[in-house]
């Protein structure tokens, strides 16, 4: 990334970003949900975000002063996260000290001549351009960051987007070492700020809105492109059989480890289990297990997959997902690119994510206005692959029954949130088959009636468990239902956990095993409260919260319900932190592995193809180097996956992310020829 200077006019000072002010939208899907409004002010910028999506949305003010090469030396940020936690975050340096304070606490580092650039916590993405200027500056494209690491910059495309009368050349540059993913930057020709964008979310400037799709459709293109990349060099394809010798098996219906054995996998399935040591044939790929323990590939139950988390669940052993809602064509075009072999990623059971109109209404699915467009789409989904629709927030109630009828008729399951307005007791009388969050499930406990769960409400809420008795009269009469109807529910343990416990300056529960392998902004992101709290006594109801959240789902569990394993967190390290509270809810490690495999795969109907070892069945496992039924926490140390058929060295991925590996890979040789040594 040499000499990347070139890649702007510089007849623009490194301050031109800043010499006028600027008014951009934002957009999701398409719609628009907020904006963006930079003022200039000599060498000030004030800057204002909010956007609100699906009843939430963070607000943030910045005042940013500059330095004559464009870097922040003064810059306070304010407002509330997405989650409606307060930001209080500054940056100042002078006397040769750089000091600042974000949600993980203060910090502070010397101020050179050759000094860093802040990267903030919790400010909007216009520090993003600043920080593009201030690299492109630099022949080699690269810079210190506080609070620590190192930026880089690499141009990326170069564009034309018009549409109704506009036009705008730009230029796309992908800013590197922050973050697992890079970040996306657009400037114009005269290196001024444009926007950012994401498949779904685009930041454009105002009064070009017109050409958002296109954006979207660009970032998609170059997040393809570094995924295809990544595919080239570490997916491993071997034309003959691969034998996995001296492991010892999961069988989930034993619940047991087998003794050592060799299992042998041809294109994607598996040929053979055969005995440890068994006679090698010629042209074999030997990968030798050294006594590990092969697990089944795992199934991620929440999901919003994307491009961006797709390779890391493989890397987690997360071999499938069943995504819980997403824009329909976009997620389509993934799982060619997946089902092609083009870029790596889980398998993927699709949900037809269907929601009501209203101003709270999520952007995710298809919004519909009237019962017969809720029946239409229902009739849309039963047409093509999806193993359900689910339903959301914004939905009628009084819509529930007809639609889950018609889903019924057609082959569809019935999941969802519990609508604004209505109970989980009501979605259950009208046909649902699963109720998705714990929250979801148990807010209808303590609400009033009136009172809006379409808001941040439905979180902050949850405190009211802690006066609720555990045997309350309308939780009894909730879990009979369930019990006796069959109900399943998916409770993303993990990010109530997160939510309801996490403590800004401490590594969150979900966090602690894995921090340190982090880049710096991701475990920044790990040390910050997810629900803001005015006081610790508040918190504690947060946590009391989380206590009963826990004593619900155990006695659910206790009583037969089937719990589904899933984060809404995007899988990957966070599914091993759901798993690890399945076994808080009294479960063995070896019954979590079942119900994370198995289980799974019997649910959704696929236990023919996957879910076990066995001959036949699809090569879709991963290798651990200890006991996952006697220490669970040995899944993150995967030396190996499998999917369908192609092998994965964790080892390998991770650096690609900025992550630092759990383990290293197994020996690879090939079986030596006849006659041979």
């Amino acid at each position: 990334m040499k000499n990347l200077c070139w890649a702007l006019p510089l007849l623009v000072s490194l301050q031109a970003i800043a010499e006028a002010s600027y008014d951009y939208r934002v957009l999701i899907a398409g719609e628009d949900i907020g904006y963006l409004k930079v003022e200039e002010d000599g060498d000030v910028l004030n800057v204002d975000f909010d956007f609100k999506q699906n009843g939430r949305g963070p607000t943030v003010t910045e005042k940013i002063t500059l330095d004559p090469r464009g870097f922040p030396i003064d810059w306070t940020i304010s407002g509330t996260t997405t989650f409606g936690s307060a930001i209080d975050e500054y940056f100042k340096a002078d006397d040769g000290v750089a000091r600042w304070r974000d949600a993980t606490g203060p910090g502070s580092k010397a101020y050179t001549e050759a000094p860093g650039f802040y990267i903030n916590q919790n400010g909007s993405s216009y520090s993003n351009a600043l920080l593009a200027q201030a690299l492109l500056a630099k022949p080699e494209g690269r810079l210190k960051v506080y609070p620590g690491g190192e930026a880089s910059i690499q141009r990326s495309a170069t564009e034309t987007l018009s549409g109704e009368g506009v036009e705008v050349d730009i230029v796309a540059y992908q800013i590197l070492g922050l973050d697992a993913t890079p970040r996306l930057v657009f400037l114009d020709s005269n290196g001024t700020y444009f926007g950012t964008a994401s498949p779904r979310f685009a930041l454009v400037r105002a009064g070009f809105e017109a050409v958002e799709g296109q954006m979207r459709a660009l970032s998609e293109r170059l997040s393809t492109d570094r995924y295809v990349a990544i595919q080239a060099e570490v997916a491993h394809e071997y034309d003959g059989p691969v034998r996995i010798k001296d492991v010892r098996i999961f069988d989930p219906n034993s619940l047991q480890l087998t003794p050592l054995q060799d299992v042998v996998v041809y294109g994607n399935r598996i040929a053979s289990v055969q005995p440890a040591d068994s006679p090698q044939t010629p042209g074999e790929v030997i990968i030798d297990g050294e006594g590990g323990t092969l697990v089944p590939g795992m199934y991620e139950m929440h999901g919003h997959i994307g491009q961006e988390n797709a390779l890391l669940n493989i890397a987690a052993g997360v071999t499938s997902v069943r995504d819980m809602g997403n824009e329909n064509d976009v997620l389509e075009d993934l799982m060619i690119r997946i089902n092609t072999g083009l870029i790596a990623g889980p398998r993927i059971t699709r949900s037809c994510f269907i929601e009501g109109e209203s101003e709270f209404a999520s952007a995710t699915g298809e919004t519909v206005a009237t019962l017969e467009a809720a029946l239409a789409m229902v009739r849309w989904c039963g047409s093509r692959d999806f193993h359900q629709i689910k339903l959301y927030n914004s939905m009628r109630p009084e819509w529930a029954a007809a639609l889950t009828a018609e889903a019924h008729r057609l082959g569809l399951r019935v999941a969802g949130h519990v609508p604004a307005f209505s109970t989980a007791d009501a979605m259950i009388d009208a046909g649902f088959d699963e109720i998705t969050h714990a929250n979801q499930l148990m807010l209808g406990w303590v609400l009033e009636p009136g009172e809006d769960t379409r808001t941040l409400f439905r979180f902050t809420a949850m405190k009211r468990f802690r006066n609720l008795p555990l045997d309350d009269p309308a939780i009894t009469r909730t879990v009979d239902r369930m019990v006796a109807q069959g109900i399943v529910h998916d409770p993303t343990t993990a990010i109530h956990e997160h939510g309801l416990t996490a403590i800004d300056g401490e590594p969150a529960p979900m966090g602690r095993a894995i921090i340190d392998h982090l880049p710096t902004n991701e475990q920044r992101s790990l040390k910050q409260e997810l629900f803001g709290t005015e006081s610790a006594e508040e918190r504690a109801e947060y946590v009391a919260a989380f206590e009963f959240v826990m004593a619900i789902l155990s006695e659910l569990h206790d009583r037969g319900v089937l719990l589904v394993p899933g984060t809404d967190l995007g899988g990957s390290f966070f599914y091993h932190r759901e798993l690890e509270l399945f076994e808080q809810l009294g479960m063995t490690p070896a019954e979590v592995l079942k119900r994370a495999s198995w289980d799974m795969a019997h649910y959704l109907a696929q236990d023919e193809d996957l879910g076990s070892i066995a001959k036949g069945k699809y090569a879709d496992f991963f290798l651990v180097p200890g006991d996952p039924t006697t220490a669970l926490g040995e899944i993150r140390k995967i030396r190996m996956v499998v999917s369908d058929g192609v092998v994965y060295f964790p080892e390998e991925i991770y650096p690609k992310f900025g992550i630092r590996p759990f383990s290293s890979a197994p020996p690879v040789a090939m079986a030596p020829s006849p006659g041979g040594p």
